[in-house]
């Protein structure tokens, strides 16, 4: 869908300038050197402003415009399945029971019946640290709750780094179109004895820099960071389910009430029916 989007930005801009009787090729002429002025500055702006760190999650983040959720709703529903298996162990068992498992989540027979999560190395490090800071005896629901939302904040700031990288360029790309326009006007200036004619079509090419920075930054980059924004934030509420769901239980919830705690907090187009994962949790084997 967001492809389509792009190819619609394109038709609708050159499908409306030719119906208005304008010609491409003083843009097509212009096209290739007013865009390595404006794209090829764009770029090296950026690489100055961002870390390697961040230039290589942004590229990695890209896939946003083929796939914008980082979660579907099957991927919820194994983390509540989870978090319901972890729950049950310790109720049954005592949060000591959960030790071997906390410590080698790799080779741990209860990760590894969720493939999804266990993939997933940065949520597996996230819930184990914290189960095995409960485990040890700290079991206060307000200091593990502050804790997370600390955390969480971290990663937030983390993950919202690639649109804030890729925003920052649009907003950079109208004015290097500028810069790419006065070089076209230097340029004519440079040949004012030249006829009207040809003063024209000089005109007219250091125009579309100021065109191209401005079409490329809100027709493209600009969408692009509001898309790894959403993508970001997709993200983080894979980790803010967790706390809610731990927080709950160790308030004193029933292994299912701490789960249903997350379900309901879920936004609407990945929140299962409360059917639909009382069913799941049904099929769960006993937690050993």
């Amino acid at each position: 869908m967001k492809i389509l989007g792009f190819f619609m930005v394109i038709g609708c801009t050159f499908g409306g300038y030719i119906l208005l009787g304008g010609h491409l090729d003083v843009i097509l002429k212009a096209l290739p050197f007013e865009g390595m002025i404006i794209v090829g500055s764009g770029i090296g702006a950026f690489v100055i402003s961002n870390t390697g760190h961040v230039m290589k999650d942004t590229m990695k983040k890209m896939n946003c415009l083929i796939k914008p959720e980082a979660h579907k709703k099957t991927d919820y529903v194994e983390l509540l399945c989870l978090l319901f298996t972890v729950y049950k162990l310790a109720r049954t068992k005592g949060w000591l029971a959960l030790e071997s498992h906390i410590e080698n989540p790799d080779e741990s027979d209860l990760f590894q019946q969720f493939k999804g999560f266990s993939s997933n190395h940065h949520a597996l490090v996230f819930l184990c640290d914290y189960l095995r800071i409960i485990s040890l005896g700290n079991e206060n629901p307000h200091e593990i709750e502050a804790l997370m939302d600390e955390e969480i904040e971290t990663i937030s700031h983390e993950k919202m780094h690639p649109s804030h990288a890729i925003q920052t360029l649009a907003d950079g790309l109208p004015a290097l179109g500028i810069v790419a326009a006065v070089l076209g006007i230097i340029k004519t200036m440079g040949a004012i004895s030249q006829p009207p004619e040809v003063l024209g079509k000089m005109i007219g090419s250091a125009l579309v820099g100021t065109f191209l920075g401005v079409w490329v930054a809100y027709g493209f980059v600009a969408p692009i960071a509001s898309a790894l924004g959403s993508r970001g934030e997709s993200e983080v509420l894979y980790y803010r389910c967790m706390k809610v769901s731990i927080i709950a239980f160790l308030n004193g919830a029933a292994p299912q009430v701490a789960v249903e705690f997350a379900r309901k907090f879920l936004p609407h187009h990945v929140q299962p029916t409360f059917l639909e994962l009382e069913e799941k949790l049904n099929e769960l084997p006993s937690p050993s």
